[in-house]
Parts: structure tokens; sequence; C-alpha cells
């Protein structure tokens, strides 16, 4: 459900605004001076996390080069080369 509610409204009804955002997912936009000024909605939920222990399998899962990709492959390495080089040691040490 979205709903449209004053700010005066959320300050006093804050904690049931939470509950029903949470429990029923409803969905708000707090109005302020005749305005959308904020939305309250339900926090995503957290995506699926990969670990280290994944990365082995989304690096073999990546696209490989065709042996014709050579001009890619010279322009990626030449862009590597190009970069500035690291220091030895923190500035701030």
């Amino acid at each position: 459900m979205r709903a449209s509610i004053s700010s005066t409204e959320a300050v006093r009804n804050f904690s049931e605004l939470l509950n029903n955002i949470k429990y029923r997912g409803d969905r708000y936009t707090v109005i302020r001076g005749g305005k959308p000024a904020a939305s309250l909605v339900p926090v995503e939920p957290a995506g699926i996390c990969a670990t280290l222990a994944d990365l082995r399998k989304i690096v073999q899962n990546l696209p490989r080069l065709d042996s014709s990709d050579t001009a890619f492959e010279a322009d990626v390495l030449a862009a590597a080369s190009s970069q500035p080089s690291m220091p030895t040691a923190l500035s701030w040490e």
C-alpha cells in the first residue's frame, strides 16, 4: 500500500508507521509544506553475498578472449603499463 501522510502525522505515529512498513510492506510518502519530502519504504533484503571461496568460480565463468581479440588485449596491456606506479611508503607515515 502507498499512502501520503503529513510530516506531523508521521512524527506522531512513527512507531506504528515502522511496524506497518516492516510487517505489512506499506510505503509512505511524507508531505511537508504541501510537497513530497521523503519516502518511507521497507529495506531491500540483502543480496546474495559472494565470498572469497566463490571467487575462483566467478573468474572461471568470465568470458574469454578469442585468439582474434589481440587488439583488445594490446589495448588493455598498454593502459595497464601507462598507469602510475604505487608509492613504496605512505606519505603520512
